[in-house]
């Protein structure tokens, strides 16, 4: 369509000129030109048209030229930009005129530069943050060549750098406070004036006067724990300035207005309640001095409740008898009393453990010789009301803690004796020892009972005493004062009785138990077997019955074993004990 109408306007054109040229000859007739004029005025009008066309066609072709060259210039811009931009290189779309390719050339290159210039903006906002971030952190910067326009991923790690920095900015900057604030609060409470500049420099309200560096965070951590150990320190001087007062108030019975005087409020520092202290047990040392035999004796008292708890033996008491039994009063005699009261005082606190385990075993020891004294006792199976089982039970968790912990200290004493490079000693034994000898002691009363006994049953005359009839025995016989003897009846009463004597002294010398009650046929059968013969008396009976003795072992075991059963439990068993 564009073509046709571009046709027309040139076919117009030409109509008109020859328009134009035909009025010329009617005015140039009109007038009376002659030919030769004629010739001329048309060259004129032929040059004039040429120039004129030759001027347009000239512009025209300059406009080609410099499409051309801005095609180029804007192919080789465009490559640049996009090794710059690290983008793809741009594609040419084909069937393009030279002016539609130039106008895509432009408007890409014009998009590149633009996308460019937001880049190095962000760049230069960037940096500059990271710079700010990097000095204040002391930080190395994230590296981009200078010159070079960033890649979209560089800009993205770049950001992602400083956000990390900043992070880490606010972490620092929190652990930098808390630790400045602990510094000042540890600082008011010891009363302590700062002396080096990292003192004065931590406690400056300044908050940039820090770089905050792992360096500076690590000196402020070291600091902290420097006063803190400090701290621990006049602690550990004002306690024990206070237990040096207060035993001094105890040894010399101080009026109380006078040591209400030194339990006032504390001060605001520790340096105060030190400096107060102080001056309290100088002024009690003072007042100890006017009264050293008084002073002498409650120390020597106090020595002893310590040389009871630590379980001393005369040995170890022996080596400060020199000083303890001494009656001449001198300060000199009053500092060997105090330092030997630290020594056993120190020795208490660290074998405190020890000794409260020693403590233990010995009430579990105590608990132990009292179940075996009663079970030497036949009277404790009269009660029926289940204290029996609950002692046996009690026995024998006391049975098995004893080893566990005799276990315990030896591994404890062990390790102290390593330690220390001296033995533990209690009355004067190794701890060991001190135990064994305890079991042997132990060992030797037992035996001392037992042949007691053995003696007074050799020395008491025999005679027989009534017992209960075994259980499941049934006698049909006659009492023995209603029966006659003959001598026809000897000869079986003394077979049945000789059988009857040995069954009832087996079952009599253990703990009869019956899983249950016997059957009818079981009993008729007895009864049968027991009534077939004459009836025995049971004086004799039981002069033919052997005892045997049982233990206490044997019989707690045969109770745990009987007690969840239906069994009997025979009762004549407390009568052989």
């Amino acid at each position: 369509m564009s073509c046709r109408r571009s046709e027309a306007l040139a076919f117009s054109l030409v109509t008109e000129i020859n328009h134009a040229m035909a009025r010329l000859v009617d005015i140039w007739d009109s007038i009376g030109i002659m030919e030769e004029q004629r010739v001329e005025r048309m060259q004129t009008v032929k040059k004039h048209i040429d120039g004129l066309l030759h001027s347009m066609i000239m512009e025209e072709e300059a406009l080609r030229r410099r499409i051309r060259t801005d095609i180029i210039t804007s192919q080789k811009q465009l490559d640049t930009l996009c090794l710059e931009l690290t983008v793809d290189p741009y594609k040419f779309e084909e069937d393009l005129t030279v002016l539609q390719l130039e106008k895509n050339l432009r408007c890409r290159v014009e998009s590149l530069l633009k996308e460019k210039n937001e880049r190095l903006s962000d760049l230069s906002d960037l940096k500059k943050q990271d710079e700010e971030l990097c000095v204040t952190l002391c930080a190395t910067p994230y590296y981009i060549p200078s010159g070079s326009v960033p890649s979209r991923t560089q800009l993205q790690e770049l950001r992602e750098h400083v956000e990390k920095l900043g992070k880490e900015k606010e972490s620092r900057v929190k652990v930098f406070s808390g630790l400045r604030e602990d510094i000042r609060t540890v600082m008011d409470e010891m009363g302590h004036e700062p002396e080096s500049s990292l003192e004065r420099e931590s406690i400056c309200p300044d908050t940039d006067i820090f770089l905050l560096t792992h360096d500076n965070i690590k000196a402020l951590k070291l600091l902290l724990s420097q006063l803190e150990m400090k701290k621990e320190s006049l602690i550990s001087a004002r306690d024990k300035l206070k237990e040096r007062a207060t035993s001094l108030w105890n040894r010399l019975s101080c009026p109380e207005p006078e040591g209400e005087v030194f339990r006032e409020a504390a001060m605001s520092t520790l340096s105060d309640d030190i400096r107060r202290w102080q001056g309290c047990v100088e002024h009690l040392e003072k007042l100890q001095m006017t009264r050293l035999e008084e002073v002498v004796d409650k120390v020597r008292q106090e020595l002893v409740v310590l040389w009871d708890k630590c379980m001393c033996g005369p040995e170890q008491r022996e080596l400060f008898n020199v000083h303890f039994c001494d009656n001449h009063y001198t300060e000199e005699l009053l500092a060997l009393h105090d330092e030997e009261l630290l020594r056993m005082m120190a020795f208490y606190e660290a074998a405190q453990p020890i000794l409260e385990d020693l403590e233990k075993w010995k009430r579990n020891w105590a608990l132990f010789q009292e179940f075996e004294r009663k079970a030497a006792d036949p009277n404790r199976f009269s009660n029926r009301g289940g204290s029996l089982l609950k002692e046996s039970k009690d026995r024998a968790k006391v049975q098995k803690l004893l080893p566990k912990l005799e276990e315990e200290l030896r591994v404890r004493v062990e390790e102290w004796e390593k330690n220390k490079g001296s033995f533990f000693l209690v009355q004067g034994q190794r701890i060991m020892d001190f135990i064994s000898s305890q079991w042997e002691e132990y060992r030797l009363q037992k035996d001392k009972e037992k042949n007691e006994r053995m003696t007074k049953k050799t020395e008491v005359p025999q005679f027989k005493t009534p017992t209960k009839r075994a259980h499941g025995v049934t006698y049909t016989t006659p009492t023995p004062n209603k029966i006659k003897k003959t001598s026809n009846q000897l000869a079986p009463r003394t077979a049945t009785v000789n059988s009857i004597s040995s069954s009832n002294s087996c079952s009599s010398t253990t703990f009869l138990c019956v899983p249950g009650r016997p059957q009818l046929s079981a009993k008729r059968s007895k009864t049968t077997e027991a009534s077939s013969g004459p009836r025995v008396p049971l004086l004799e009976c039981n002069s033919d019955k052997k005892l045997v003795p049982i233990s206490y072992s044997a019989f707690t075991s045969e109770l745990s074993k009987k007690a969840n059963s239906d069994a009997f439990l025979n009762s004549t068993v407390r009568d052989m004990l």
